[in-house]
């Protein structure tokens, strides 16, 4: 018996060596050759990133001869210390942004497209005018009519005119785009439809009365083009009232809910289209909603997988039993190992709600002591030289180590370090010195977590968004729609609801009416 369990022992730890042999070599063959045969890299790689600001060893210039005099079993007996990174990405989220990149350079064409023709139009609308009035004179002058004072003033009104026009043009029309939509806005394709064919109606009418007949009347060529001018006041005034008054009474009430987190906010719109009205809800989401945060979701998905984990169900019976007893033995241990769960989410919240609480007070003690040491230094500056003067950012550098330690340590705990870097940090600082906020003011950033444009662009999670709906993106807003805005990591869910009909009735009360009576009782304090 003893040999033959020496025996078996020796067989496994043999079998085991040659397995980590073999191991060893693809080791190092993967790291001698990091290609595969077919010349395609490994579809899971892992990156190691070095905190920004700060660099990844200690000593850039160290010698590198230690990888000349690596062990050959480096793979088995060396552990790798690497940490998180901001963001992971695989393979269908590059192709899904290879995708936007390609859908984006079409949203360009049709943008640029979009811009010509209008300002081929806009160009149009305004030299007709000008042209009804050059051409007679350019082709036959010697047959017209003098001009007499009633068509002078009509000519300076068609200037003035034209200037009010071109003003009003620039302001309605003439913005910078502030996103690119999916299909085309409604109205005012119609308004430059209806302008394109007022315009060409004109024309031809032009052609055919006064050039080809070669009136002679120029006065009626000058009325001609003032009632053309006026023509485009009034479809300026009907562009107005569709682009910019239908929509300023509040018809509809959006709410809005990010999926991940269930925050919620409600806002009021009028007729608007749906690609319109999810345009001003996303305006209003890097406003008003607070900054998307994933890693305070990881907490809830590592204690479920932390409690499945502690399941393990052991076979006594040997292969034969089937895997419906084990199942339901799962079952049943998952169901009395949640009975008690809510115990530990309780404790852990309480824990962590302490060790935060403890880190605020440390970390507002530390900026509040930093603070009066700077202001302390202003006070001594005055009676110091000029070279001795520190600027706003010199000031920052010279505090800021004293409150970095509890400052890294609230933000890891609060998950809200990757939001945050040293420059920002700094920067924010600086700008508190500057105008003489007091550690309150410089801390509020910290502490709560703030709207998604009060942090830099790189650390935003959502640029680009898809709009996702069961009705065309281009039909107005009723009561009962939903549609979803989706971006990388998470999504907008807006529920449409129709603003009630409210009946207000009136009640008068006479003001002589108000009158009372004071009963005194033998009981009573009074």
């Amino acid at each position: 018996m003893d040999t033959e369990s020496t025996y078996s022992g020796y067989s496994y730890y043999s079998s085991h060596s040659k397995k980590s042999h073999r191991q060893g070599e693809r080791t190092r063959e993967r790291h001698k050759s990091p290609r595969s045969k077919d010349g395609r890299g490994s579809e899971k790689s892992v990156t190691i990133q070095a905190p920004t600001g700060e660099p990844l060893l200690a000593n850039d210039s160290a010698p590198t001869g230690a990888e000349e005099v690596q062990d050959d079993n480096w793979g088995e007996t060396t552990t790798a210390i690497t940490g998180t990174s901001e963001h992971s990405i695989s393979q269908e989220d590059i192709a899904r942004i290879s995708k936007d990149m390609e859908d984006s350079v079409g949203l360009d064409c049709k943008r640029y497209l979009g811009l010509t023709v209008a300002a081929f139009l806009g160009l149009l609308v305004f030299l007709t005018p000008i042209a009804f009035i050059l051409l007679p004179p350019i082709l036959w002058r010697e047959e017209l009519k003098p001009c007499g004072a009633i068509c002078e003033g009509l000519l300076i009104s068609v200037s003035f005119k034209l200037l009010i026009l071109l003003i009003g043009t620039w302001a309605l029309f003439f913005r910078k785009q502030r996103a690119d939509v999916p299909r085309v806005f409604v109205f005012r394709a119609l308004l430059l439809v209806l302008i394109f064919l007022f315009v060409v109606s004109y024309w031809l009418f032009y052609g055919v009365r006064i050039l080809d007949s070669r009136d002679q009347n120029y006065k009626d060529i000058v009325q001609y083009a003032v009632s053309l001018v006026d023509a485009l006041l009034f479809i300026h005034y009907l562009a107005i009232v569709l682009l910019e008054l239908r929509q300023l009474q509040p018809m509809f009430t959006l709410q809005v809910v990010r999926s991940t987190d269930g925050e919620s906010r409600f806002y009021s719109l009028g007729h608007l289209s749906i690609q319109r009205a999810a345009l001003v809800v996303l305006e209003n989401y890097y406003k008003d909603f607070t900054i998307y945060n994933p890693n305070l979701l990881t907490a809830s998905k590592f204690r479920a997988a932390k409690h499945m984990a502690g399941l393990k169900v052991y076979n006594v019976d040997g292969p034969s039993n089937n895997a419906t007893g084990q199942s339901r033995a799962m079952i049943a241990a998952a169901a009395r190992r949640r009975d008690s769960s809510h115990n530990e989410l309780y404790y852990e919240e309480a824990e962590h709600e302490r060790r935060v609480k403890k880190r605020r007070a440390r970390l507002v003690v530390a900026v509040e002591e930093a603070f009066i040491h700077i202001q302390r230094l202003q006070a001594e500056e005055q009676q110091k030289s000029p070279g001795e003067v520190m600027d706003p950012r010199e000031a920052a550098q010279a505090i800021f180590p004293s409150m970095a330690r509890a400052l890294q340590k609230y933000l890891r705990t609060t998950r809200q370090q990757h939001y945050h870097s040293m420059e920002s940090i700094l920067q924010h600082l600086a700008f508190c010195i500057t105008n003489s906020m007091t550690p309150k003011a410089f801390l509020e950033r910290y502490l709560s977590a703030g709207p998604t444009l009060q942090y830099d662009k790189d650390r935003w999670l959502s640029t680009q968004w898809r709009l996702i709906s069961d009705e065309a993106v281009t039909n107005g807003l009723r009561d009962g729609i939903v549609f979803v805005l989706k971006c990388l990591d998470f999504s907008l869910v807006v529920n449409v609801k129709k603003i009630p009909f409210i009946v207000l009735s009136e009640e008068f009360i006479d003001p002589k009416s108000h009158k009372f009576v004071l009963r005194l009782q033998s009981e009573t304090s009074v």
